[in-house]
């Protein structure tokens, strides 16, 4: 069986990446975009069947359990999300010569890092979120499909659920906000992830020049890191924004804010204070480099 057309099967299209995707990736060929009753990504055997009977040239899978704090109570969904359909995907990508691109999390690491992580620093994820995104990482890269991983970090946009809107909304109903100060890392655009994504398929299809992309696709496998450029913190972030808001709306009073410490505010789940990525690899292999937290803050706000 052959390959009819250069079709793309793109997982997730419900959330804030995924949606960004269905725009971007439009030029490249037929995105197929299944929904949960056609791919259950909780069922491995509907990973399966959905790429045997679309074929696809290339597998983007933004989709992923993505419930922090509730991982710690539900692992074996976690897992079989995070890990075994990733698992599912690379094997049958390998079989049919698809190029997979997946995106990961700073959650693979512990966050005790004094400086920003490279891509082949130590592992070692604290949750059960960070450890199954880390599972499906080594599943993907044991299956032998040709595959570029991207690790992102505090994922936001105009839609959907991110820190971002819910503390604009907040931020008008209370009058005191209490913001974590002490975990550091960087704001990134589902957009500009989006964005980088397709950058990154012109430049191997560039090169592929209508050959298999597992001939070409090799030169490039690996693990990248993708957040946004500069740092901050939640409570960075968070001031941030509402400086932005009050700017546009000088009539609304907003929340004051208070910096607090992760001790002081405690979640099922442990969370990285350094989740800081270094992106030189991206730029040195692709020419790409993501958009300062406070450019893309700017232009989301706009959106809004």
């Amino acid at each position: 069986m052959t390959r009819k057309t250069n079709q793309i099967l793109l997982t997730g299209t419900t959330g804030q990446v995924g949606a960004e995707l269905l725009k971007t990736l439009a030029p490249f060929g037929e995105i197929v975009a299944p929904q949960r009753g056609e791919m259950d990504l909780a069922d491995e055997r509907s990973v399966r069947e959905q790429i045997r009977s679309v074929r696809p040239r290339w597998i983007v899978n933004p989709a992923a359990y993505t419930a922090v704090d509730k991982a710690e109570s539900e692992p074996e969904l976690a897992y079989a999300i995070n890990e075994r359909a990733v698992r599912a995907i690379g094997e049958e990508a390998r079989k049919i010569g698809a190029g997979v691109i997946h995106f990961s999390t700073d959650y693979v690491f512990d966050g005790a890092g004094a400086r920003p992580y490279a891509e082949d620093d130590p592992t070692g994820p604290v949750s059960v979120y960070g450890a199954s995104k880390l599972a499906g990482e080594r599943a993907l890269a044991a299956s032998g499909a040709p595959h570029m991983i991207f690790r992102t970090s505090w994922v936001y946009g105009p839609r959907g659920k991110n820190f971002l809107l819910t503390i604009l909304k907040l931020a008008r109903e209370r009058d005191n906000l209490r913001i974590v100060a002490d975990q550091h890392g960087a704001p990134t655009w589902s957009r500009d992830l989006a964005r980088m994504t397709a950058h990154v398929i012109d430049r191997v299809e560039a090169a592929a020049r209508g050959r298999e992309l597992k001939d070409v696709l090799p030169l490039w496998s690996g693990v990248y890191h993708a957040a946004g450029a500069g740092e901050t913190t939640w409570f960075g972030f968070a001031a941030e924004a509402l400086k932005l808001a009050a700017a546009r709306e000088p009539a609304t009073k907003f929340a004051a804010l208070e910096a607090i410490t992760t001790a002081e505010y405690p979640t099922p789940a442990r969370r990285p204070s350094n989740s800081r990525m270094c992106g030189e690899k991206l730029q040195r292999e692709f020419g790409w480099t993501m958009m300062d937290w406070k450019d893309s803050l700017c232009e989301v706000m706009a959106e809004i």
